[in-house]
């Protein structure tokens, strides 16, 4: 999952196998390590108790909260983004990782297909 951060802004990305465990175990969670035992976290889970998407952070961890009737539309479709709500302070989207249309070394072959080409190599 890739985190990006801006301003107040909060992107998340995740490739396929991601969705696919956010919609089958209800959380994805992710961390980079600065030194020995310190490390920021952030997950994204979905939960039947939340009527909208929200942002939590604690510690060293950042967490995502999704309605699970919304984190299920999403996965199980080819809608690409989900936005939270414009009220809180931060703004939350989550979308689906597309592969580049140009050639990379970091080119992800668990990204989606790229609507706007095919998969590098083909």
């Amino acid at each position: 999952m890739k985190l990006r951060i801006q301003d107040n802004r909060l992107r998340l990305r995740l490739t396929q196998t991601e969705v696919a465990r956010l919609r089958d175990h209800g959380r994805v969670c992710c961390e980079i390590r600065f030194a020995p035992g310190r490390a920021l976290g952030y997950c994204i889970a979905s939960s039947y108790e939340v009527a909208e998407i929200s942002v939590h952070y604690s510690g060293d961890s950042i967490s995502v909260v999704v309605p699970l009737a919304t984190a299920i539309a999403w996965t199980d479709t080819d809608h690409v983004c989900i936005e939270g709500p414009r009220h809180e302070a931060v703004q939350v989207l989550i979308e689906k990782d597309f592969q580049c249309l140009h050639p990379s070394i970091d080119s992800d072959p668990d990204a989606f297909l790229h609507p706007l080409g095919a998969r590098s190599g083909q």
